[in-house]
């Protein structure tokens, strides 16, 4: 698949089709969007939002969640507020999530089965590695962007002025729905 890839990109660029996408890199809408890496909002959620290459900053991880204040999340959303002028943040989950109904077991059973060594497991959970708590999926959507949008808020880094609201897009249509 990589090979297909480089070659598509080659015509890409040898035709110049590049220069339709071609934007700064200051979000035109001084706004970023935490959402989900999941293969159906690719062009779904631009498109029900109504952005544009250039227009947000897009940040995305698996369930929309932020695990953990310091992680490479909150890394990418400062950087984002300090040094390209966001000054909103929606988080954004989806229903039919499976980071909703994943359990650290069934990852861990994946690990195993890729060839990863249940010696390494135990060697990670004996070194203090809450490998549990780290692949567990969370109990609801709602909750998730809920704790999401609390951490944020309430991040010491983040300043005040931000505005930091949660969504749920129902991944059938694209709509909306606020998380309070």
């Amino acid at each position: 698949m990589i090979d297909q890839i480089l070659k598509y990109n080659d015509t890409f660029v040898n035709s110049g089709f590049y220069k339709h996408f071609s934007s700064n890199k200051y979000p035109k809408k001084r706004l970023a969007i935490i959402t989900c890496m999941d293969t159906r909002l690719v062009e779904l959620l631009p498109a029900a939002l109504g952005v544009h290459s250039g227009d947000v900053k897009l940040i995305k991880t698996a369930g929309s969640v932020i695990i953990n204040p310091y992680d490479s999340t909150i890394r990418s959303l400062l950087i984002a507020i300090l040094e390209f002028g966001v000054e909103e943040v929606m988080v954004i989950g989806h229903t039919d999530c499976l980071s909703a109904t994943i359990s650290s077991e069934t990852l861990i059973t994946h690990l195993v089965q890729r060839g990863i060594e249940r010696d390494t497991i135990q060697k990670l959970k004996e070194e203090g590695f809450d490998l549990d708590s780290w692949l567990q999926g969370m109990d609801s959507i709602k909750t998730a962007v809920k704790q999401s949008v609390t951490l944020i808020k309430d991040h010491p880094l983040i300043p005040n002025n931000v505005i930091i609201q949660g969504f749920i897009m129902d991944i059938s249509c694209g709509r909306l729905s606020p998380v309070s």
